[in-house]
């Protein structure tokens, strides 16, 4: 199985560096020097990791081959694909490769249906589940502890606490700056108070 490990950003210096985006939670082990990785567009690799360090808190690589500004600029954008075995799991028992989520059955604590992970979309501050309902609309479902309490691989299925209104909009709770007290009109625009 093919999984995106990173996507390389700008050229670094003039001896080939490039910076790259890291997307794997083990970048030591897919985005070492030797790795071999293919490419996206394919005619970009495959590329073998030749050197790797971090600079300013970026990692910066540079590919067996890749020795000048030019070259390594030309695969700007250029996303890296590792081979792993499917049946891989991660070093930490809660944490989870994409391929191992798609396709779980997300329900309620009680059993209730939600529906079926059909993405997983990796924001900077959390994942989203993307959960394709039975009536086939969408719902983004945020991949946190205080969500997600159970993901279960033997029964395939995801078990949600959603707060109101994540599932269903008409429970959601609508917060006001309204004191409820309060003066509900508010002076005209252009008239003294």
């Amino acid at each position: 199985m093919q999984l995106v490990v990173a996507r390389i950003g700008r050229a670094h210096g003039i001896k080939g560096e490039v910076t790259v985006e890291v997307r794997t939670d083990e970048p030591e082990l897919r985005l070492g020097p030797g790795a071999v990785l293919a490419t996206e567009p394919a005619g970009a690799g495959p590329l073998t990791i030749e050197t790797g360090r971090v600079h300013s808190g970026r990692l910066l690589l540079r590919f067996e081959g890749v020795r000048d500004r030019t070259a390594a600029e030309a695969l700007r954008n250029t996303l890296l694909i590792a081979e792993v075995d499917p049946a891989e799991l991660p070093a930490d028992p809660e944490e989870f490769y994409d391929h191992q989520l798609m396709d779980l059955d997300v329900v309620l604590a009680d059993g209730t249906e939600v529906g079926r992970i059909t993405e997983i979309t990796h924001l900077p501050s959390q994942d989203l589940f993307i959960v394709e309902r039975p009536d086939g609309s969408e719902v983004m479902i945020p991949f946190v502890e205080e969500i997600v309490s159970e993901i279960d691989l033997a029964e395939q299925r995801a078990v949600i606490t959603p707060p109101p209104g994540l599932i269903d909009a008409s429970q959601a709770v609508i917060a006001s700056a309204r004191d409820e007290e309060g003066d509900d009109e508010a002076p005209a625009a252009g008239k003294d108070a």
